[in-house]
C-alpha cells in the first residue's frame, strides 16, 4: 500500500542527520525501531519498483514458454516415431557393415601375414650389414677403452678445481701426450655422456643442479670421485643441490 507520494513526504525526514536509530533510541525509548522500518518500507519501494515489471515480464514469458512446450512435445511425438522407422533401417545397416567389415578383416589379415612375410625375407637380407657395422663399432669400443677410462680417470682425479675452458685445455694436453704414447683413444669421446646417463643428469636438475656442462661436471666429480670434493660455491646452488639429493639418506647440516 506504499505509494510514490508517501516515500515523497518521508524524504526530507529521511535525509535528516538526527533521523537514525541511536538518536531515536534516545528521544523514543522502545519505538525507536519504527525509525529503522520507515527508512526499510522506502527502499523497499525503490526495489519493489524495479522487482514488479520484472514480475510481469516474467509471467508472459512463462506463458509463452508453456505454448512453446506443448509445441515441443508434439514434435517430440513425431521424432518418436521417426527414430523408430531409423532404428529399424540402422540395424539392417548395421548388419550389412558388419558382414562387409568382416571381410575386410579377412582380406587385410591376409595382406598383413603377406607383407610380414616379406619385411621378414627383407630384413634377414640386411641384418648382416647391420651386424657388421655393430661388430666393427663394438671392436672399435674394446681397443679405445683403455685411453677413453684413461681420460675419464683424469678428469676426475685433476679436473675439480678449474674452469671449464681450463679442464678443456687439460683434456686436448692429455691427448696430445696418449697420441704420443700411441695410446688409442676415441676422437669423439664425450665425458658427461661416458661418466653419467641421461635420467639421473635430470634427476639432479629437479633437485637443483643447473643444466650448464660446467656444472654437470661438477655433479660428476662430486659424485663419481674417490675423495672428498671441496665446493666453491658462491651462489648457494651446489649446497642447494646436495641438500636436495642427500635429503632422504638422512643427510645432517650444521648451519
Amino acid at each position: 500500500s506504499i505509494t510514490g507520494e508517501t516515500v515523497e513526504l518521508l524524504e526530507p525526514y529521511l535525509d535528516m542527520e538526527d533521523y537514525n536509530l541511536e538518536t531515536a533510541k534516545k528521544v523514543c525509548g522502545n519505538v525507536a525501531g519504527l525509525c529503522l522500518w520507515t527508512q526499510a518500507m522506502a527502499y523497499f519501494y525503490g526495489i519493489n519498483e524495479e522487482v514488479l515489471p520484472l514480475k510481469e515480464n516474467l509471467a508472459l514469458q512463462e506463458g509463452r514458454l508453456a505454448a512453446a512446450q506443448t509445441e515441443l512435445n508434439n514434435a517430440q511425438i513425431q521424432l518418436d516415431e521417426k527414430q523408430m522407422e531409423l532404428d529399424q533401417v540402422q540395424a539392417m545397416y548395421d548388419s550389412a557393415m558388419k558382414e562387409k567389415q568382416a571381410l575386410l578383416d579377412d582380406a587385410e589379415a591376409c595382406k598383413r601375414k603377406m607383407n610380414n612375410a616379406t619385411a621378414l625375407i627383407e630384413g634377414l637380407g640386411g641384418e648382416k650389414l647391420r651386424w657388421t657395422a655393430s661388430s666393427k663399432n663394438f671392436q672399435n669400443q674394446i681397443i679405445n677403452l683403455v685411453g677413453n677410462v684413461l681420460l675419464a680417470t683424469g678428469f676426475l682425479s685433476y679436473s675439480g678445481p678449474f674452469n671449464q675452458e681450463y679442464r678443456n685445455l687439460l683434456l686436448q694436453l692429455w691427448k696430445k701426450e696418449m697420441d704420443n704414447s700411441k695410446i688409442p683413444y676415441s676422437n669423439d669421446l664425450n665425458l658427461t655422456g661416458m661418466l653419467v646417463d641421461n635420467a639421473t643428469v635430470g634427476e639432479w636438475n629437479l633437485q637443483g643442479l643447473p643444466n650448464d656442462d660446467l656444472s654437470i661436471q661438477n655433479g660428476i666429480i662430486v659424485t663419481k670421485a674417490s675423495r672428498y670434493p671441496l665446493l666453491i660455491d658462491p651462489q648457494g646452488q651446489g649446497k642447494i643441490w646436495i641438500k636436495n639429493k642427500e635429503k632422504n639418506n638422512g643427510l645432517q647440516v650444521n648451519s
